[in-house]
């Protein structure tokens, strides 16, 4: 198949997809993505009951937050390729909430062909038409420069705050480095 034809392929599939907010069906799905999503930018293996358990309460939980996912395919024969989370955090200075972007996965068959950027966009659509949403913020691994440049070419720019942490469930590990 010639490079045009390709294109226009992965173009019409990407055209496909439907942006929604996650449903508790997809928890499965959503689980599946995040640990596969810990272990390609962490080397982490999370526990599967723990991560199940935590996507089913932020399911089941708006005040904690929400998942998006992208959905390709028909009614009838459907399949998720690409998710993330967003999470809350109140600005006093502001007076407004930032929506933190989290969990970013896109199954890696999808990658490349605008699914996060579909997110994305529905993101900052929704978080701009909501009154108290001062703006979007995520974090990212300092070693994952794909994603960086990714995240500076759709319109994100690094906010000069360094991210401190003292995590109670998952022990600290070293940090990657870059290839």
């Amino acid at each position: 198949m010639d490079r045009r034809r390709l294109r226009h392929s992965v173009m019409d599939r990407a055209h496909q997809l439907t942006i929604r907010p996650a449903r508790s069906e997809d928890v499965d799905c959503i689980a599946a993505f995040s640990a596969a999503m810990a272990w390609e930018t962490e080397q982490r293996k999370l526990d599967e009951a723990r991560l199940r358990q935590g996507t089913h309460s932020l399911l089941g939980t708006p005040s904690f937050g929400f998942f998006m996912v992208a959905e390709s395919g028909e009614a009838d024969r459907t399949m998720l390729v690409g998710q993330l989370m967003i999470t809350y955090e109140w600005s006093d200075w502001r007076n407004g909430v930032f929506w933190w972007i989290q969990s970013v996965y896109v199954a890696p068959t999808w990658r490349r062909r605008g699914v996060f950027r579909r997110m994305l966009e529905e993101v900052v659509a929704s978080a701009k038409a909501a009154p108290n949403v001062c703006g979007v913020r995520l974090y990212v691994e300092q070693v994952n420069l794909t994603a960086q440049a990714v995240y500076q070419r759709l319109g994100l720019s690094p906010s000069g705050y360094k991210v401190y942490e003292q995590d109670f469930v998952l022990a600290p590990h070293d940090r990657l480095t870059s290839t």
